[in-house]
């Protein structure tokens, strides 16, 4: 993972995500809340292990995993659902297959000048995320 990715991030801009959510068959309900949220992500590497943590005023997730090691997630807070997902890197980009009901499901990050822009993917919708260091950072 280059460094270029460790860090603490704000969301900037946040196109199709409800979209993307009604893919995932999140309630009318919980869209409501989520689109409301402004999510901080922080990614951090310990050893070979990669956490990516997502924190809202609302709910947190977090996701640990080894680039080219499959591994069990439950989506707990989000989707409420179990996958098999593997995370490798593309060119530049860290992304991620999720194996489920769904199809053509992940994510993808990278940096892009100095922003961390995240994709999300799911039966062809398709959800841009874009985020900015935190200033201390």
């Amino acid at each position: 993972m280059p460094a270029s990715l460790l860090g603490t991030w704000d969301i900037i801009s946040n196109v199709n995500f409800e979209g993307y959510m009604i893919a995932l068959g999140v309630s009318l309900h919980l869209r409501k809340i989520a689109l409301k949220l402004k999510p901080r992500k922080v990614i951090e590497q310990q050893g070979d292990q990669y956490i990516i943590k997502t924190a809202t005023t609302f709910r947190n997730y977090t996701v640990s995993f080894r680039v080219g090691q499959e591994f069990e997630e439950f989506t707990k807070g989000l989707d409420n659902v179990h996958l098999k997902s593997l995370v490798t890197w593309q060119g530049n980009k860290l992304v991620c297959e999720q194996i489920g009901e769904k199809k053509n499901r992940g994510w993808a990050h990278w940096i892009e000048e100095d922003k961390l822009h995240l994709e999300l993917y799911c039966e062809g919708e398709v959800c841009k995320q874009v985020f900015k260091k935190k200033a201390n950072e």
